[in-house]
């Protein structure tokens, strides 16, 4: 089990915000991104599909694409570490459908070093 102050949200803010509550931006150090793209795999593309037969969520890709998103984060921040940054503000996600069982997720934003507040 992983301690709690171990986890990049509490080491790493990360907000869609374009400030940081009780922070404030000294540096802004440019764009950061993570980019992913997941299969669906075939057993969950042919459940999906079958699933996508009646109304209603298709949770085999909701999945997938949650997975994704957290992967794409990940990898913003990461970037953002290798720029010097201790932050990201304005972070967004995009998405597309690459084929009929591929998606790309990107998470964005700026990175930034921030100071707390005095």
């Amino acid at each position: 089990m992983t301690d709690i102050a171990e986890s990049p949200v509490i080491t790493f803010p990360v907000t869609s915000a374009f400030e940081l509550p009780g922070m404030r931006v000294e540096r802004s150090l440019g764009i950061t991104f993570g980019l992913v793209v997941r299969s669906m795999g075939f057993g969950k593309a042919v459940t999906g599909g079958i699933s996508s037969l009646r109304q209603g969520e298709i949770s085999q890709f909701t999945v997938v694409l949650e997975d994704a998103r957290r992967h794409a984060i990940d990898r913003m921040i990461e970037n953002a570490r290798l720029l010097g940054a201790n932050a990201v503000i304005a972070m967004r996600f995009d998405s597309s459908e690459i084929g009929k069982a591929r998606a790309e997720v990107v998470a964005y934003g700026t990175a930034v070093v921030a100071a707390p507040s005095a």
